[in-house]
């Protein structure tokens, strides 16, 4: 909807700025350039208007790529809880709350949450959707329209280390600690 408020915005912009060009008498044309050769020929103001009526508008630059911030659980989650934790609220104030200032508009926030390879893979994935549950509502309280956060649960499937050594358990789920995380992805127009 927004999108085409938008469009129908920048139609009508430029259907103004074309009113406004049939009205002003046509520019004195200027001297030519010393060396002619070397200037590229300017192109008619006909034809310029032609492009922009049929292409709609000017070319648009290169889509900024997402912004991914990566918060590791041992800030946001205690092992095998899908609560924050007060350090957890802090770390989301600084690294996503604070960063949303930048854009002038966000299309999308996927939040992803993670688990370890420890437990079943229903009973991970299910903790993993939790952890991104609970990560979206905190963002919503400070704000940010719900509508734009989705949230994904990756479950166990993709972890970032494997502490295949680990024989302990203590020792096992402290080194595991990497794969139960949260990554925020925010894509959007900078202001």
């Amino acid at each position: 909807m927004k999108k085409t408020t938008l469009i129908l915005a920048v139609s009508l912009a430029l259907a103004a700025c074309a009113t406004d060009e049939a009205q002003k008498p046509a520019p004195a044309a200027k001297p030519a350039p010393a060396s002619p050769a070397s200037a590229p020929a300017p192109v008619p103001r006909a034809t310029q208007d032609i492009q922009i009526g049929q292409g709609g508008a000017a070319p648009k630059p290169e889509p900024k790529k997402p912004a991914v911030i990566n918060l590791a659980s041992t800030e946001l989650f205690e092992f095998n809880k899908a609560t924050l934790t007060s350090d957890a609220k802090k770390t989301l104030d600084s690294e996503v709350v604070a960063k949303l200032k930048d854009f002038g508009q966000i299309r999308y926030i996927n939040v992803n949450g993670h688990a370890d390879r420890l437990g079943s893979a229903q009973y991970n994935q299910r903790l993993s959707e939790k952890r991104a549950d609970a990560v979206r509502a905190y963002l919503v309280s400070k704000g940010i329209d719900a509508a734009q956060v989705e949230t994904f649960g990756f479950g166990k499937t993709a972890p970032a280390k494997s502490c295949p050594d680990q024989k302990d358990r203590k020792g096992l789920i402290e080194c595991l600690a990497p794969n139960r995380r949260v990554v925020v992805e925010i894509q959007g127009a900078p202001r």
